[in-house]
């Protein structure tokens, strides 16, 4: 699904064991292109994962004009952007988990000027969820040894 208007970004994290070591991935499409970001974090959650997947993602972006579509598995995700955030900020971040996260993604998604962030239902055979969810667990495997 390469787009010619618009960036579209997949991204997913993946966690062995909750904490433990974790990796997260974002794909990136705009025109005849296609972008991989991943990482790794040796003592993490399934959840930070995931939004370090769309702050990964976010910070590659330099057109903030350009509309842009995030793809994410994750509910925490996509609720926490659409629905959450505003009442976590009136409540000043209270009992926020991952808040560092969560308020340098606020950031980032507030320079953008069309930004858009859908679910998806992950192991669904959507190709590019499965292949970010497959690179998250290829960053686990390469980078952590037990």
């Amino acid at each position: 699904m390469l787009s010619k208007s618009k960036i579209i970004v997949y991204t997913d994290g993946a966690c062995s064991g909750n904490p433990g070591p974790g990796g997260f991935a974002a794909i990136l499409l705009y025109k005849e292109r296609k972008k991989i970001i991943s990482g790794f974090e040796e003592i993490t959650t399934n959840n930070r994962m995931e939004l370090k997947a769309v702050i990964e993602a976010l910070k590659a972006i330099k057109n903030k004009n350009i509309p842009i579509v995030i793809y994410t598995d994750s509910s925490y995700v996509q609720k926490g952007l659409t629905q959450w955030i505003e009442n976590w900020k009136k409540r000043n971040w209270k009992k926020v988990k991952n808040i560092e996260l969560w308020k340098e993604l606020d950031a980032l998604v507030r320079k953008f000027k069309n930004l858009e962030i859908k679910h998806i239902k992950g192991h669904s055979g959507d190709k590019y969820n499965e292949l970010a969810d497959s690179i998250a667990r290829r960053e686990i495997r390469k980078n952590y040894s037990v």
